[in-house]
């Protein structure tokens, strides 16, 4: 806008017809100006841009496409043509645009580093993974956000879209939190735009967490090598295997391998050749018994019975039932069994049920006589 200019050499005894001539507008259209110096269209782009701002600033991965796209849920209405000019008039860019001359290095880091590539944890919910991978089909990609807790390698979070948005991120960290629980459990990401959002920070913040950004820029695998890892058996077993059509097909493929095998069926050697849902109900249940006082423990029960009892009341193919048996003894297992809520493979056990199952399966040389 050069109206203004011609305000100011009015100020110092320049003739405004004069001015106007040497720039090369009428006198008419200055004092059009001067009489609203803000038009009715220059307001309508300022709100324009300034909601373009707020959107890229939620989530700096957003070029003018996904800004246009979200514009309506604003209450503004605008073309995909113009809120491009605007987007490149004003420098608003995706994080990810291949503009040449862009600075594409990762922005600076919300967190600091508390892990140090020390992927190790000694107690669930202590430190969690979380990262992005995407997936192509026939339909389009389908990006997947998982949060891997390290002490057990389970998967505990995950959401999949077919955008890489904040709200994916935000998504899987909902996921994870209600059913976990977690009190100051450090979550660290790499330094990607979905998780130095502002939704995402506060939604750590929300639930108690602590955030953790490696030192290093996006998909650096050095620095996040655990959930790594666990992409590259989603990528032997689910996406190597055949050509996925629909973005439905291979979300569903998904989480039941996650579910179903990583969970439930694929051993790991550092966890003991158990898998991640054994190792934690194993030493979740261990660590329960060795806090509880020894006048709760079962002793008046023999421990043969009590064990074959509880042997025969877990499911034949309950591996983590016998495993329970196995490994902490009958005492614990007992007092695991009467609990009252388990939440993965272990069915329920009133102490009715147990003790009709003891009386039924004693020998007849233990039974008290009457």
């Amino acid at each position: 806008m050069i109206y203004p200019l011609v305000t100011d050499l009015a100020a110092y005894g320049v003739p405004v017809a004069v001015t106007c001539r040497v720039l090369g507008f009428s006198k008419q259209g200055y004092y059009r100006w001067r009489a609203s110096p803000v038009s009715e269209r220059d307001w309508i782009v300022a709100h324009l841009v300034n909601a373009a701002l707020d959107i890229h600033a939620d989530d700096p991965a957003f070029g003018y496409r996904f800004i246009a796209d979200e514009l309506p849920g604003k209450g503004i209405t605008a073309g995909e043509n113009r809120v491009q000019r605007l987007c490149r008039d004003h420098g608003i860019w995706s994080v990810f645009s291949k503009k040449r001359g862009l600075n594409r290095r990762p922005g600076p880091p919300v967190h600091d580093d508390l892990v140090e590539r020390d992927s190790t944890a000694a107690a669930a919910n202590e430190l969690w993974l979380t990262d992005i991978t995407e997936h192509p089909t026939v339909e389009g990609k389908l990006y997947l956000c998982a949060v891997k807790d390290v002490y057990s390698g389970r998967i505990v979070g995950y959401s999949m879209d077919s955008r890489m948005k904040s709200s994916l991120a935000v998504a899987a960290l909902e996921n994870a939190a209600p059913a976990r629980n977690p009190a100051g459990t450090v979550v660290h990401s790499d330094r990607g735009s979905q998780f130095r959002s502002r939704r995402f920070v506060e939604s750590l913040r929300h639930h108690g967490l602590t955030g953790s950004m490696g030192r290093v820029g996006v998909g650096a695998s050095a620095d996040n090598a655990a959930m790594e890892a666990f992409f590259s058996l989603l990528q032997k077993n689910i996406l190597d295997r055949q050509r996925w059509l629909t973005r439905q097909d291979l979300r569903l493929a998904i989480t039941t391998w996650i579910e179903r095998t990583y969970h439930r069926r694929r051993r790991q050697r550092r966890l003991g050749k158990l898998t991640p849902i054994e190792y934690e109900t194993i030493n979740r249940t261990a660590l329960t018994a060795a806090q509880e006082p020894e006048s709760t423990q079962a002793g008046a029960v023999p421990y043969r019975i009590a064990r074959a009892a509880l042997t025969r009341l877990f499911e034949p193919g309950d591996r983590v039932g016998r495993a329970l048996v196995g490994r902490l003894g009958a005492y614990a297992a007992l007092r695991l069994a009467t609990g009252a809520q388990l939440v993965y493979a272990i069915p329920e056990v009133t102490v009715e049920e147990l003790s009709e199952a003891l009386r039924r399966w004693a020998p007849r040389s233990t039974r008290r006589k009457t």
